[in-house]
């Protein structure tokens, strides 16, 4: 293990030492033998030019399994789309899809690295996708880290209105059959709050993390 993987093991633990923008290691690789040791850890890898960042932030966005409700309005769309919705059909798709640009944003974090890496995650069993599909065509979806009753949300995009929505919305029924105990949606946005995520402190984070990596559930 190289240095770079020693500090994304121990930095989040002391809840006290954490700098308050939640940046607690720069290097390493993003292979999926670190990004295992990192989710337990409470830190996951954002950006990787000119080098892997590693991040624990406070406060620590979650969407609440207990009181998510999809908004009426998304039920609505979701009936009239006659969507289907799938899960682990097209892992590595759905991570390009994410990766794409976009309007006002040219670029993202998600690299080959990066999904070679969690590609390989998808493989043992430890990440896993939901896609929305239009007929044949994948119009929406996200993909993130299951371990124990712990889904880490990574990233999410839409190619049709409403459609990350939905399937977050399908994601959340889920892990709720599954039994899982917590989704994580990292950093606090204006975005991620308007459908439904919550904050809550880093060490209320690692805290309920814990009891997650304890839980055995089944997405």
């Amino acid at each position: 293990m190289s240095p770079e993987d020693k500090d994304v093991e121990s930095d989040a633990e002391d809840d006290e030492q954490e700098p308050p923008e939640g940046l607690v290691a720069v290097g390493g690789t993003v292979d999926a033998d670190t990004l295992i040791r990192a989710y337990h850890a409470g830190v996951f890898p954002w950006s990787s030019d000119p080098a892997v960042t590693w991040w624990c932030p406070d406060p620590r966005a979650i969407f609440d399994l207990d009181t998510f409700t999809p908004s009426r309005s998304l039920r609505k769309s979701i009936r009239r789309a006659g969507w289907r919705f799938a899960t682990d059909e097209d892992f590595e798709g759905v991570m390009r899809a994410c990766a794409a640009p976009v309007d006002g944003r040219p670029s993202t974090w998600i690299t080959d690295d990066f999904v070679a890496g969690y590609s390989e995650l998808h493989r043992r069993g430890l990440a896993h996708s939901v896609e929305v599909y239009e007929g044949a065509e994948l119009v929406g979806g996200l993909y993130g880290v299951a371990i124990g009753g712990f889904f880490g949300g990574e990233s999410m995009f839409h190619r049709r209105k409403d459609a990350s929505k939905a399937a977050l919305g399908h994601l959340v029924e889920r892990l709720r059959a599954g039994g899982f105990r917590l989704l994580d949606a990292q950093v606090p946005n204006p975005h991620l709050l308007s459908m439904g995520a919550t904050e809550i402190s880093r060490g209320d984070y690692l805290r309920r993390l814990k009891v997650a990596l304890a839980t055995s559930a089944t997405f």
